[in-house]
């Protein structure tokens, strides 16, 4: 199966049919919905494709009628007919494989990007996941490899479809020049359609075992790195590289597995078509031999049968390869779309009483600016306790329990801004204005984060790329790029962790006395150390002491 390299997705949304998935529904079910969950696209692909194939069966056919009608009997005339009937042809080999890849393609780019949607909605759900433990790599393994094993099954009602339709149309040429060939190839089809069921069984469950694997080591190397400043720390490289390696060599034993089942499953599938092909072209020389065709239709019948060999390999590969490997990937897809919630939201059919905030017994009353002074593990902690992952009540926003605010307007109300700074890429004003927020919103952001000096140096201002993870900026502009996007969002409770780390003194005092102004009259906690942000700090909370007003 080939695919245009050349494709570029377009910037507006793309619609296809919703994936329905219950509680009951299989993986086999799941793999047959996606197969024609865009059939927008799937339809015109498929007879572009189809089209291309019939045109491509006809090449050795127009080839066959030139011979005999104006070679054979030196008619000039003809052969300029042929020649051009032959030109018209290749064109529309050409055109219907370009066009009905480019369609098929965005189909299948359209189902992946719903399936890592419905993935990621999951992951994120504030109800949690119930279940045994999964790994943060594994799920990123799912969410990313499986999302896209699982929507190239679009490719079966796309591609297989062209080469089937090829299959059939060479059975009907061989069927008018000679029955008896025709016969054969209208045999062996469903022949190899019942091989190909058996022999992927195996490939099945090895391509399971893959990507499960495959997750495991993500998984492992995903928390390794995470962890690593905390693993150094423990002087535990050594068991950690060894945890790495093991999981890592049993990945490498099951891709390696799944790969020779693979390549018997398809080496097996081109030694029976090639033998049946052999066949049926050493059938055709011997009636050649005997005058029951015309050196045309020999001619024909040969490459026919050369041509149907590349079909019948492909329907082999592209049908039993990607249905079987779409299938395994559904199996591991809805181990996490169908994982039971971990708790009920108390609270989704409240609103906050305000915006009151009580962290670890500490209040911090609306409209506050706090500056909490902490180690980073107390910080970590409490970080962790606004983001919702602490146990219940050691976080509340107007009497609500953050684990329980309502998802659909949780960034509105409570937003944990992290100290990293971590870009997407993109341009400078795409990060900035992430989901609903206006054009002044940016521009009042970029003035609070003391952005304006770093968009007037930049060669494309708000347009100017940050490239991948934002590493087209230096780590202050990166800093003040994400604090303005946080800002931007202007949430009733606006949590940030060390804002300013990045950036000189001087910078740093802009920028706090721009937050305070910015944030006038809503929740700020700032977890800092800085003087400039404590001075603009209504109160101060120092985590040895009790909450101090300074002002």
């Amino acid at each position: 199966m080939r695919l245009p390299i050349f494709f570029e997705a377009p910037a507006t949304p793309i619609r296809t049919k919703a994936i329905p998935i219950t509680e009951s529904t299989t993986a086999r079910e799941l793999t047959w919905t996606t197969m024609f969950a865009a059939q927008k696209y799937t339809v015109p692909a498929g007879a572009l494709l189809i089209l291309h194939q019939l045109c491509a069966a006809l090449v050795p056919v127009v080839m066959g009628l030139a011979i005999d009608r104006a070679i054979a009997p030196g008619d000039t005339g003809q052969l300029v007919l042929w020649i051009g009937v032959l030109a018209v042809v290749y064109a529309l080999v050409s055109t219907t494989f370009r066009f009905g890849s480019r369609i098929g393609f965005l189909g299948m780019q359209s189902i992946q990007h719903q399936v890592r949607t419905k993935i990621t909605d999951r992951i994120l759900d504030a109800k949690g996941m119930g279940g045994p433990p999964r790994q943060p790599g594994m799920m990123l393994n799912i969410a990313t490899s499986d999302a896209r094993q699982l929507a190239m099954s679009v490719a079966i009602v796309v591609y297989p479809l062209g080469e089937f339709a090829a299959v059939v149309f060479s059975a009907l040429i061989l069927l008018y020049i000679s029955w008896p060939l025709g016969l054969a190839i209208a045999v062996a089809a469903p022949l190899m359609l019942w091989l190909m069921d058996i022999a992927g069984s195996p490939l099945r469950r090895r391509s399971m075992h893959e990507q499960q694997a495959a997750g495991e080591a993500s998984g492992t190397a995903a928390d390794l790195v995470g962890g690593f400043r905390i693993v150094k720390g423990l002087g535990a490289e050594p068991e950690a590289g060894r945890r790495y390696t093991t999981a890592s060599e049993h990945a490498l034993r099951k891709t390696l597995d799944a790969n020779r089942a693979r390549a018997g499953y398809l080496g097996a599938m081109e030694t029976v078509s090639g033998l049946f092909i052999a066949g049926v072209a050493v059938a055709a020389g011997l009636m050649a031999l005997g005058g029951a065709m015309t050196i045309g239709q020999l001619i024909t019948v040969v490459a026919v049968t050369q041509f149907v060999m590349g079909p019948l390999q492909a329907f082999a590969a592209n049908f039993g390869a990607i249905w079987a490997q779409a299938l395994a990937s559904a199996e591991r897809v809805l181990t996490i779309l169908q994982a039971p919630p971990s708790r009920e939201l108390a609270g989704k059919d409240r609103t906050p009483d305000g915006f009151e905030v009580i962290v670890d017994g500490v209040l911090i009353r609306e409209g506050e600016f706090l500056v909490v002074e902490a180690d980073a593990a107390k910080t970590a902690s409490l970080a962790d306790a606004l983001r919702g992952l602490a146990d219940p009540g050691v976080a509340t926003v107007g009497g609500i329990d953050v684990r329980d605010l309502d998802p659909a307007r949780r960034k509105r109300t409570l937003l944990v801004a992290p100290h990293e700074s971590d870009l997407f890429e993109g341009t400078i004003a795409e990060n900035i204005a992430v989901g609903e927020v206006s054009d002044t919103a940016v521009t009042r952001a970029i003035l609070a984060a003391a952005c304006e000096d770093v968009i007037e140096a930049l060669p494309d201002g708000l347009e100017t790329s940050v490239g991948e993870a934002g590493r087209l900026l230096s780590g202050g502009q990166r800093q003040r790029v994400a604090l303005a996007r946080a800002l931007a969002t202007d949430p009733d409770v606006l949590v940030l962790l060390d804002p300013t780390t990045a950036v000189d003194s001087v910078t740093e005092a802009t920028v706090a006395e721009r937050i305070a102004t910015a944030r006038k009259g809503k929740t700020t906690i700032v977890f800092t150390s800085a003087p400039a942000l404590t001075a603009v700090a209504t109160s101060v909370l120092s985590m040895d002491t009790e909450l101090e007003a300074v002002r």
